[in-house]
């Protein structure tokens, strides 16, 4: 056991700039791109388009009329995370524009090669992700004043007006309620690592905190998103194409390949944070949901699915409280276990009331010019889980990571 212990003291610290995080923002992409080179002009005609041309059933037309575009003029990250969000919000459109009964089930080559390029450049599937939909799709109106819904943007939209911008913000308010904890999971490890039991329950103390803010950021959803308009109207954008009986063989990406693709839809799952919290306090999912979860880390930037897996792979916090014998540490571990499972529950009433309350309002009415609610998804994420299970599940196991002292 020595020489372990001895190779532990000696790892290096634990830090976020490895992992390309910020200190800042967190797994939020800091101050993202407006603009892409005038190459691409022709992208971001659409992009800024995309309500009045999806209303108007006319995006299809512009897409196909759309001229393949070299993927060359992208220099640096940055803009090649711009350029992935405006040709995933086009493909959403595209294949969505009329509803579900009317799926387009072959993405242009002019959309599906750059596309495609571009995903594999960054290491992402070719689909809109968490990492588009928010990480990467906001903006300051005032740059020295706080973060907050009042002094926020997003990037590009789809249909749902307000509430589609409030729920892409609240989200973005989220990842930042979140960041303190990210940097106190860190201090944790590290913590663990020398070991300092001082820094350590700071630490633990934080991330309970941060925690119950990340609740109370979520809790701004209905102030800000109507229900049936995220329901009836929203969603449907969010949905891919795997796992989801209106697009059964998935979707051929022309140019690409010969076969239809299958991936899923934008989802919470694919965010970060909670996976990071999961594998730092030792909760353990059952079979079904942690092969979902996993399957959502591919849907991640590498860098932050690295972190997760670095987070995986450091001694475990449970071990170390236990053998410890710190009542200290073990009520604070269990705290933020505690924490989590209630922000777990706070988000099962909340998916509740936009998706399982909401469907049946959302089947006597019918807007004439959008795309309307996907029966196909109606008790399943867009992500294709049975959500309400799923949700119920992950609760549950969270509170099974309750410590309790030996003896």
């Amino acid at each position: 056991m020595e020489p372990q212990s001895q190779n532990l003291k000696t790892a290096p610290p634990l830090t976020l700039g490895r992992f390309h995080i910020s200190e800042d923002y967190g797994f939020l992409l800091p101050n993202p791109l407006k603009e892409l080179p005038d190459h691409y002009r022709p992208w971001m005609e659409i992009a800024n388009r995309l309500p009045h041309l999806i209303g108007s059933h006319q995006l299809r037309a512009q897409v196909n009329e759309m001229p393949l575009l070299n993927c060359q003029f992208l220099t640096g990250y940055r803009e090649q995370r711009l350029a992935h969000l405006v040709l995933t919000f086009i493909t959403m459109g595209y294949v969505w524009q009329d509803g579900e009964a009317q799926p387009k089930e072959v993405l242009p080559r002019t959309l599906a090669l750059p596309l495609v390029e571009v995903s594999r450049n960054l290491g992402l599937p070719p689909i809109l992700l968490h990492s588009d939909l928010v990480l990467a799709n906001w903006a300051t109106r005032n740059p020295g004043r706080p973060l907050e819904i009042r002094n926020l943007d997003p990037i590009f939209l789809f249909p749902g007006g307000e509430s589609l911008r409030g729920f892409i913000l609240v989200t973005v308010l989220v990842e930042k309620a979140a960041v303190p904890g990210i940097k106190a999971l860190v201090q944790a490890v590290n913590a663990v690592l020398l070991p300092s039991p001082d820094c350590l329950l700071q630490a633990l103390q934080r991330l309970r905190i941060s925690i119950q803010d990340i609740t109370r950021a979520l809790g701004q959803m209905h102030d800000y998103v109507d229900p049936d308009t995220f329901y009836s109207v929203i969603r449907i954008f969010f949905s891919g194409w795997k796992d989801n009986p209106a697009m059964p063989a998935g979707l051929l990406y022309e140019g690409v390949s010969k076969e239809p693709l299958n991936y899923s839809g934008a989802s919470a799952a694919q965010s970060s944070v909670l996976h990071a919290f999961d594998e730092f306090l030792g909760v353990r999912h059952s079979k079904e949901s942690a092969d979902f979860l996993h399957r959502m880390r591919d849907y991640m930037p590498p860098s932050h699915r690295a972190f997760i897996e670095e987070i995986h792979s450091a001694p475990s916090l449970r071990d170390h409280i236990l053998s410890s014998g710190s009542s200290q540490l073990l009520t604070a571990h269990n705290q933020c276990v505690e924490a989590l499972a209630a922000l777990r529950s706070y988000h099962l009433a909340m998916v509740t009331k936009y998706l399982i309350t909401a469907a049946p309002k959302a089947k006597g009415r019918r807007t004439s010019h959008l795309p309307g609610p996907p029966q196909a998804l109606e008790e399943r994420g867009t992500g294709g889980t049975a959500v309400v299970r799923f949700l119920k599940s992950v609760r549950d196991k969270t509170l099974e990571a309750i410590l309790h002292q030996s003896g």
